[in-house]
């Protein structure tokens, strides 16, 4: 049996190393509660973060957590403190005009935009349909409700069936905003999904299908695009509740830094 001088001296020990474990585990609590919370955009996660999130964290030392959820749900999660920062893949006006919809009291006055880069919008068709140009006027047309049939555009006799993501996504927001003035979409023969993968699948099945998607969706599966006579861009920025801390300023410049990369 230990002397009593001894047998106290392996308590302390043994106290010291659960208090040494206590504190490990409490420490990694601690950082896991103090990662970056970024909701927002799936075009903005897509286009930057799912490249480039190592890259940022690596630079910043900062661990990020990203939830992809769609331009409008990002900005509200920023506002009631679900988010540190919000990613929006269109303008801040016309986020917090969708936003102000369904929450119309939140402190929208209080937001602040950085711009990380800009991407376009694409439009996808069926790989059947013989259609492959179409003019803005005519896109608004479509949008617009008053075209209905790929006939009135040199193609088959079928419908104009318009699939895109429903509600809050920042390419329908763009598209409402930069062709009709911020008017609603009223094509009433439409599809509308959930999220971009789903519009990919029904314009693979739809031979009448018009998806209005991300780019970067529409090059990844490779799927037939419907050129327009100029350009949808989209703008990617991230947004903060007031002025940005500064290590929510570090993730910023480091994901525009990134961005930036693309072109080089």
């Amino acid at each position: 049996m230990l002397p009593t001088v001894h047998r106290i001296q392996v308590v302390a020990i043994l106290l010291a190393a659960v208090c040494a474990i206590i504190t490990l585990l409490r420490t990694s609590a601690d950082a896991r509660e103090e990662a970056i919370r970024v909701q927002g955009s799936t075009t903005f996660t897509a286009e930057i973060l799912a490249h480039y999130q190592g890259a940022v964290e690596l630079a910043t030392g900062q661990e990020l957590n990203v939830v992809p959820n769609k331009s409008t749900p990002g900005l509200i999660a920023l506002l009631e403190n679900k988010a540190d920062l919000a990613m929006i893949s269109t303008t801040l006006k016309s986020a917090i005009t969708s936003a102000q919809k369904t929450h119309p009291d939140l402190p929208y006055d209080r937001l602040q935009a950085f711009s990380i880069t800009r991407t376009r919008v694409a439009l996808a068709v069926h790989p059947s349909n013989p259609v492959r140009t179409v003019s803005l006027d005519t896109l608004r047309g479509v949008l617009r409700g008053t075209i209905v049939n790929w006939s009135e555009l040199g193609g088959m006799d079928l419908p104009i069936r318009l699939v895109m993501v429903r509600n809050g996504g920042g390419v329908k927001l763009t598209v409402e905003n930069e062709l009709l003035g911020g008017d609603l979409i009223t094509a009433n023969n439409s599809i509308p999904v959930s999220n971009g993968e789903r519009i990919v699948r029904v314009v693979e099945q739809e031979t009448g299908a018009l998806g209005v998607m991300q780019f970067n969706l529409l090059h990844r599966h490779s799927l037939p695009e419907l050129q327009l006579d100029q350009v949808i861009l989209q703008e990617l920025n991230f947004i903060t509740f007031g002025h940005p801390t500064p290590t929510l300023k570090a993730v910023i410049d480091a994901t525009r830094e990134v961005a930036s990369s693309r072109f080089d």
